[in-house]
Parts: C-alpha cells; structure tokens; sequence
C-alpha cells in the first residue's frame, strides 16, 4: 500500500476574513456578514485542497476562532463566550519565542459544556481533552465543583465532539495535542508547564480514547508539534525524546508529528525514537506515525522507513498552518494571503513526495 499522507487541519485565514473578524467584534458587521466571509473562505479552501490531491480534505478552520477555543468563543476578541468561562482570570495557554501570548478563558463554575461542536463531514481536528484541563485553576478548586466532577464533563464533551464529527461524515478526527511537548517545557512565566501535567494529559486522552472501539480508534489520531502562531514557536526546545514514550502509550490509531522544524541530525533521532516507541497494538490498533518534512519529502520518507516499517509510516505537514483564526505571518511579508498560497503549495508538494517515495519503495 502506498505511503498514506494527511492534512493537519488549519490554514491561514485570507485577509478579507481576519478583517471581518475585527469589524464583527468591534460591531462593525453582523454575524450574518461575518458567517458569509467564513463560508467564502471555507468553500475556497476545500475547493483549493481538492486540486493538491490530499485524500482527506479540510475546510481550514475557517469557521472557527482558533483550534483550541471553538468550542469556548465565537471570536479571538472575544465575542460570544459561553457560560461558566470568564474572560479574565484564564491562564497563559502558551507564551511564544518572539514573546507573545495566547490566553484561555478561565472556569468559574460547572457543568463544563461546549457552546460549539466540530461536526463537519470532512477530515475534522479536535481540541484534546488535555488542553481543556487548563480550564480549571490550577492550583485550588471551584465551590460545588470539584476537579473529578470536571474532568468526567470534560471527558463527556470531548467524546460528544469526535462522535459528532464521524456522524456528519468525517473520516478522519485528530485531537489536537500541542500542549504535550510545551507540559515538559517548565517556563516559569507559565507556571502549568512545571506542573508535570503530562501524565494527566495522558490519562485524560486515554479516557476519551477507551470509549471507542478499536476500529473506530484506527481513524482517530493525535497531533503534536512545537506550537506554532504568528511565525513562531512555543516549545522547539524540548527535546522530542522526552514526549514521544509517554505519547505512543495514547492509545490512538494514528499521529501526526511536526518534524520540519528539527535539524537533519535530531530528525533522523527522531525517526529512531518513533521506530522504538511506536506500537503495532495498541489495544487492537496498529498504530500509524505520519510525520511532517515539507521540504524533500521523499528523501525524508524514505529515510524514516529505514527506522519505522513501512506500513506504520505516513506523510502529513509540518504542522497546523495557522492555528489562530487572527494570524499575521510576518515572516511572510505580514501577508496572509501570501500564506494562504504557501500552505497549499507545501501540500501538494506532500501528496507528490509521498508518491515518490512509495514508488522508490516499491509500495
């Protein structure tokens, strides 16, 4: 069988859109206006993802206000926060290199609900359950609910939200799990990452995960990276061997793992570390590493097979290409139109290394 190959899930989101956006919260525009520049940027995307030949395409996340807020807020500014969330009091979900921040709102009182569901029938990327864990205050409780009530609601929600994207049709459902590389990071301007919440996180996936059969589980994966907004990262400084044992042990079907940023010599370790760590059952799965190389994916392809066997490897990108619906790229020119024809450049690329390096291999 050919190398298999898979879109993370965001794009950059054109400039007409992130303007509507800002005209929406500032009550410039309507939410009718603002949901006719979603659909034109949406409809765009797919028709867009359609001509890279990705056989699981995405609308981009251009509907929703970032990949780990949907199903929080209508809008980065703020509009549209559901209830028992207060804007303040959040903490920090990320501080990035360049130094700035993307803030989650905080939790003020229970049940935790969605506002939002993801449900759409196409390749879909869910929020992890693990992330919405940094809802709650980290340190103390809230009155009449306590961290157990939580995490069973939060469990509840994230496995309503993956079973309604595969009833609207999706194929394929990846939970967003960027918070795994930064919970080993331990930044003290960030004080859940010196928690040592990975354990946590890992149990709180796994319990999502354990709800599904295992052939359900084969078409749902997990996504890890070093974080990526505005240009810039939030954790490509811990090292990938100190994630990938406890990430392999999440019992989902399939991963997608951002590897472009890494030096040639740390990737090729990291070919070897996913050889030795990847499961062939994992609870009735045999697990997938799809892993991200933009650049000379064939090359890199067919040097990861000399580490993880062929039928447990994939291509996909080097990440989500913009997680934050307001995103300016300025290593792009500030543009995120030029963006916008970057990402979808970078997938065909994929899909075609891809064939290149099934071909090389005689699959």
């Amino acid at each position: 069988m050919p190398i298999p190959t898979e879109v993370v899930g965001s794009l950059p989101r054109p400039n007409y859109l992130q303007q509507a956006y800002a005209e929406y919260d500032s009550g410039k525009i309507s939410k009718d206006e603002l949901v006719k520049m979603q659909d034109k940027a949406a409809a765009d995307s797919l028709f867009r993802m359609q001509q890279t030949g990705e056989p699981f395409i995405t609308d981009g996340e251009q509907r929703v206000s970032s990949f780990a807020t949907y199903p929080l807020i209508d809008t980065l500014g703020g509009t549209g926060l559901n209830e028992n969330l207060s804007a303040d009091g959040g903490q920090y979900f990320a501080i990035f290199d360049d130094g700035h921040h993307r803030k989650l709102p905080g939790l003020i009182g229970g049940p935790f609900k969605y506002k939002t569901y993801a449900g759409h029938p196409m390749k879909q990327a869910v929020i992890a359950p693990s992330m919405m864990y940094l809802l709650y205050p980290l340190n103390g409780s809230l009155e009449g609910y306590s961290r157990d009530q939580f995490k069973e609601d939060l469990v509840n929600e994230c496995e309503k939200d993956i079973r309604g994207c595969f009833a609207a049709g999706a194929k394929r459902v990846s939970m967003d799990f960027t918070e795994g590389r930064l919970a080993l990071k331990n930044d003290p301007r960030n004080p859940w990452t010196g928690a040592s919440l990975l354990e946590t996180f890992i149990d709180l996936n796994n319990r999502v995960l354990d709800r599904f059969t295992a052939a359900e589980r084969t078409n749902i994966g997990i996504h890890t990276c070093p974080g990526g907004d505005c240009d810039s990262v939030h954790s490509l400084d811990v090292p990938y061997h100190s994630l990938l044992p406890s990430l392999f042990r999440i019992n989902a079907g399939y991963f997608l793992i951002q590897l472009a940023s890494e030096n040639t010599e740390t990737r090729t370790s990291v070919y070897q570390e996913i050889g030795k760590c990847i499961r062939g059952d994992a609870g009735g799965v045999k697990q997938i590493a799809f892993i991200g190389t933009p650049e000379q994916v064939c090359k890199s392809l067919v040097e990861a097979s000399r580490y993880i066997p062929v039928d447990q490897l994939g291509a996909t990108d080097d990440c989500g290409f913009s997680p934050f619906s307001i995103d300016v790229k300025p290593k792009h020119g500030g543009n995120p139109d030029f963006a916008r024809e970057v990402a979808f450049q970078k997938i065909s690329a994929r899909v075609q290394g891809a064939k290149m390096a099934s071909e090389e291999l005689g699959l």
